[in-house]
């Protein structure tokens, strides 16, 4: 079975993490028949190893991890694959792969563009 975790940063506002489960409820409205937890790199205890344990508990065995990211920086090319790698060395059954960072993608320019719109009025 096949699962998604979406990765975020994480940060000592606790609050935060209200935004990242809101963008996650949405996700999943839209995408009912995947199974999308999530997990954060620092500051928070539900972090990437609990977040993979929470879709093995659920027998997921290929995961492909989604950063919540906007940039591709030491985090996610080398901090996010090094935990993977420890994650895995018990776990020859399972399968993990990292997805794309938000990244430049025009959706996201509308989104600034809404946001300079409303600072200009």
């Amino acid at each position: 079975m096949k699962g998604i975790l979406i990765l975020a940063h994480g940060s000592r506002e606790k609050e935060t993490e209200l935004t990242l489960a809101q963008i996650t409820k949405m996700a999943k409205e839209k995408l009912e028949d995947v199974m999308i937890e999530t997990a954060y790199l620092q500051f928070s205890d539900v972090n990437l190893e609990k977040g993979l344990d929470k879709l093995i508990a659920k027998n997921v065995t290929e995961i492909k991890v989604i950063p919540y990211f906007l940039f591709s920086g030491v985090h996610i090319r080398e901090d996010i694959p090094k935990e993977i790698e420890e994650y895995l060395v018990n776990k020859p059954n399972v399968k993990i792969t990292m997805g794309n960072t938000l990244g430049a993608d025009s959706r996201l320019a509308d989104i600034l563009v809404d946001r300079i719109s409303e600072a200009l009025c």
